[in-house]
C-alpha cells in the first residue's frame, strides 16, 4: 500500500509540477500549483515544508532537482504517513543524497546558508515549519515562510525568523560535492 501511493504521489507531482522544472524559489506553498503537489498522504500545502526547503537550498546553490524527484526521496522519511510532513531530523540524509555538504548545528548563528526547522507556537502544542534561509549584509532572506507568503522575506536577527524557542534542527550548508572536491559557500 505505502509504495503504491509514494509512485501514485510520483506520477501526480511528475504531472502537476511542471511549472518547477524551471526551478524558480517556491515561496507560499498553500498558493499555486505548489499547493497542489501530494507528499504522503496529503499535499504540499499542509506537509510539504521540508520538501521545499530542500528544493530551494539545491535551487539556490545551482544544482536543482525537480521538486517530484526530491518528494520521492524523502517519503523514505515521512512522519503519521506523510500527514505530519517529513522526520525534521533526516533533512541531512535528503541534502546529502542531493550532493550538498552540510554539518547539523544547535543555532542558526553564522550560518550563511541554512535549513532550520522549529516550532511555529508552543513546542509541542503547534506545528512544525522548516525554511531555507540565506545570511546577506542586510539580514537574513527566509524563503517558504508562510504558507501564503508567495515572496521571500527578509529578517534583521534570528530570533524574528523562528521566535524566541530555540531551534528542533538547524543544517548549516557548507558547499556543494562535485567531481573535483567540495565546493564551499
Amino acid at each position: 500500500m505505502f509504495k503504491r501511493s509514494r509512485k501514485k504521489n510520483y506520477a501526480h507531482n511528475t504531472e502537476h509540477g511542471k511549472a518547477y522544472l524551471s526551478f524558480p524559489m517556491i515561496n507560499g506553498q498553500g498558493k499555486g500549483d505548489i499547493a497542489q503537489l501530494r507528499y504522503g498522504l496529503s499535499t504540499m500545502s499542509y506537509s510539504g515544508c521540508e520538501v521545499i526547503s530542500v528544493y530551494n537550498a539545491l535551487v539556490y546553490l545551482g544544482i536543482p532537482r525537480p521538486i517530484h524527484d526530491i518528494a520521492l526521496y524523502m517519503e523514505r522519511y515521512r512522519v503519521m504517513l506523510g500527514y505530519w510532513g517529513c522526520n525534521v531530523y533526516c533533512l541531512g540524509k535528503a541534502l546529502g543524497r542531493f550532493g550538498v555538504e552540510y554539518e547539523r548545528v544547535k543555532t542558526t548563528e553564522e550560518s550563511k546558508a541554512f535549513i532550520v526547522s522549529y516550532w511555529t507556537g508552543k513546542r509541542f502544542r503547534s506545528s512544525i515549519h522548516s525554511v531555507f534561509c540565506v545570511r546577506k549584509r542586510e539580514g537574513i532572506v527566509v524563503y517558504n515562510q508562510y504558507n501564503n507568503c508567495q515572496r521571500e522575506l527578509l529578517y534583521k536577527t534570528d530570533e524574528e525568523v523562528i521566535g524566541k524557542l530555540r531551534p528542533i534542527a538547524v543544517y548549516r550548508i557548507t558547499g556543494v560535492a562535485g567531481e573535483s572536491g567540495i565546493y564551499e559557500i
